[in-house]
């Protein structure tokens, strides 16, 4: 049976186009679902300013009636013309184990690619670095996390077969927290802060925390800048990224780090894990959705490492041990067992020295994928 492909816009399709996924993954036990109302508003121009300097396309795929694969197609115009990178971008792809399917998708990425002069494809991206990124090629049984995407292992057959080559790949790692925490954490933590003039800031309410965001996002365009997959992150994505996350912030689980003039030069954020209840809450936030997210905030024993940045100069520096050291303090005391970090570009050993203290499991590889235009 013939496979049709349509591009979508509608509010009606673009619900199918998010909702997809859950369908494919019903009843797998490692897939996270987002919530539906926040996705779709990914893809409104009205409430994600993103499309001020991005293009979006977004396909579905049929067989008769039946939805049997999505992507969307991006631009990202500060990339290609800014920073000169002829990229065109794909994410969001999903489809049943069917060659075919994911051939007739990508070639409309391929054909836009085309039209707007260029050079490479490559995804699985979301339209800047704060997005999802990268296809799982290991830890298919491992728990999902709520920024990272799922799928299953003919996902990267398919990508081979088709004649893409690898561009990017990302690895996480698991650990257990040290309880209690070794005195040579404290000792060094303690000789950093005296060498370098550095002072912790610990926060007791999101209050708090709302002065130092902006700081925070310039500091990551600082610690990523000489990475491939870098796009600077402009104001307007801030202020939807706050407005996204602060409030799953646990201010407990968040840690800063100025230098004697009061300049912020280091953070990082940690969740406790909304995985499960995710899962519980299956893409509605009411009437019971709510519930299992705030339970896990205050209740959980996974968390995952979500942000960290380092001004250039102190990275290697041994900053991160100012900062876990409250953290590890703050995990012994709300029961947590398990941390996981958050994908990391695998040539970003800076920020893998981080977890050597804490014996990780590199148990999680992603991976994006390139191919040329013609």
């Amino acid at each position: 049976m013939s496979i049709k492909v349509q591009r979508i816009s509608s509010k009606r399709d673009i619900k199918k186009f998010v909702t997809f996924p859950m369908e494919l993954y019903k009843g797998n036990p490692y897939y996270v679902p987002p919530i539906i109302k926040d996705e779709m508003e990914t893809f409104d121009p009205q409430k994600n300013q993103v499309f001020k300097n991005a293009d979006c396309w977004l396909f579905l795929a049929y067989r008769a009636d039946k939805v049997v694969g999505r992507v969307a197609a991006i631009i990202n115009h500060i990339e290609v013309k800014e920073q000169n990178k002829p990229k065109m971008r794909f994410g969001w792809l999903d489809m049943v184990d069917d060659i075919e399917v994911t051939r007739a998708l990508l070639a409309e990425v391929n054909r836009i690619g085309n039209e707007n002069q260029l050079e490479y494809a490559e995804g699985p991206v979301g339209f800047t670095l704060m997005d999802k990124a990268g296809m799982l090629i290991k830890g298919y049984d491992e728990l999902a996390t709520m920024i990272t995407w799922y799928n299953y292992p003919y996902y990267k057959e398919h990508m081979e077969q088709l004649g893409y080559e690898k561009a990017a790949e990302w690895v996480e790692f698991k650990f257990k927290p040290p309880s209690p925490i070794p005195e040579r954490f404290n000792k060094f933590a303690d000789l950093v802060a005296k060498r370098y003039g550095l002072t912790q800031l610990s926060f007791k309410s999101t209050k708090e925390i709302e002065p130092y965001v902006d700081g925070m996002f310039e500091l990551l365009n600082q610690t990523y800048s000489n990475l491939v997959t870098f796009v600077p992150i402009q104001q307007y994505q801030i202020d939807l990224y706050k407005e996204k996350y602060l409030p799953f912030i646990n201010p407990d689980f968040l840690e800063c780090v100025v230098d004697k003039d009061g300049k912020l030069i280091a953070f990082a954020i940690t969740m406790p894990s909304f995985s499960r209840a995710l899962q519980k809450a299956n893409g509605k936030l009411w009437p019971f959705g709510f519930l299992h997210l705030l339970r896990a905030k205050k209740n959980n024993d996974r968390a995952a490492f979500y942000l960290i940045g380092i001004h250039p100069k102190l990275q290697g520096k041994g900053v991160t041990a100012m900062m876990f050291r409250n953290i590890t303090q703050n995990f012994m005391d709300y029961g947590v067992e398990l941390c996981e970090t958050n994908p990391e570009l695998e040539d970003n050993l800076a920020v893998q020295a981080s977890w050597k203290d804490y014996d990780p499991i590199l148990h999680k590889r992603r991976r994006t994928y390139r191919k040329n235009l013609s």
